[in-house]
């Protein structure tokens, strides 16, 4: 599967290169992709107007074969799983989750503790349904009966449903600002409660110096990509222009 994935890659990067283009293919997690992936790439493209990039939602635990395979160039998100120890794992950004729920919400009022936690109806994006990262990890922990979990096609739908008081979410601790700044939402402190994660890149080590995936793994770390991907990237619509596909990985 190795070589034909190669065999493929080879025929897709002749092609391309006849036409002035090239094509990187990106596997990123649920969490990765909506938050920070935009910014990321957005900044990224637009240092090279012949780069195609295309965007995979994948569970962290299939990075290491869809590496291996040469079905991607490069994972996005959390280095977890069986990867193989030969894949180049470079550690980019910490994150933390926080909790929150409409600002009349029940769950505000006194004392919150783990059982009450635990009761509530859980609004969730698609990263609870993946096997490893900080929100599964998290509801691993207070054991959040399966029954009490929704989950939706994004966080943003999810803290939608939150915004109405249907139950608790989870949001990206970088973002608590932005999604409470209505006061539609307030953040559930509860002691004893704390998630948080790494993101990486994984790629093969056999990544030619100069060559796309190179480049993005030494620019993923740098202090503008970071707040690109915190902040968005603040480049102007005109400097944007790349093919972004999203695939979701069963």
């Amino acid at each position: 599967s190795e070589m034909l994935g190669l065999q493929d890659r080879t025929v897709e990067e002749i092609s391309r290169a006849g036409k002035g283009q090239r094509l990187l293919r990106v596997a990123a997690s649920a969490l990765f992709a909506e938050h920070a992936a935009p910014g990321l790439i957005e900044l990224f493209t637009s240092r090279a107007d012949d780069l195609e990039v295309e965007l995979s939602v994948a569970g962290s635990e299939t990075f290491g074969t869809l590496l291996l395979n040469r079905t991607v160039d490069v994972a996005l998100g959390p280095a977890v799983g069986d990867l193989d120890s030969g894949l180049l794992v470079t550690p980019f950004l910490k994150y933390e989750l926080a909790l929150v729920a409409a600002a009349d919400h029940p769950v505000l009022r006194g004392r919150t503790s783990i059982d009450v936690l635990r009761d509530q109806i859980w609004l969730l994006g698609l990263a609870a349904a993946a096997r490893h990262g900080a929100v599964p990890e998290l509801l691993r922990t207070l054991r959040v009966p399966e029954d009490r979990q929704r989950i939706f096609p994004s966080d943003a739908a999810a803290l939608e449903q939150a915004r109405r008081g249907a139950g608790v979410s989870l949001v990206l601790s970088f973002a608590v600002p932005r999604e409470t700044a209505d006061g539609r939402l307030v953040r559930v402190v509860t002691p004893g409660v704390h998630a948080a994660g790494v993101w990486s890149a994984i790629t093969l080590p056999d990544q030619v110096p100069g060559s796309a995936v190179s480049e993005l793994t030494r620019f993923v770390a740098t202090p503008r990509a970071l707040q690109a991907m915190i902040r968005g990237a603040g480049v102007t619509v005109g400097h944007f222009r790349p093919s972004v596909h999203i695939t979701l990985w069963s």
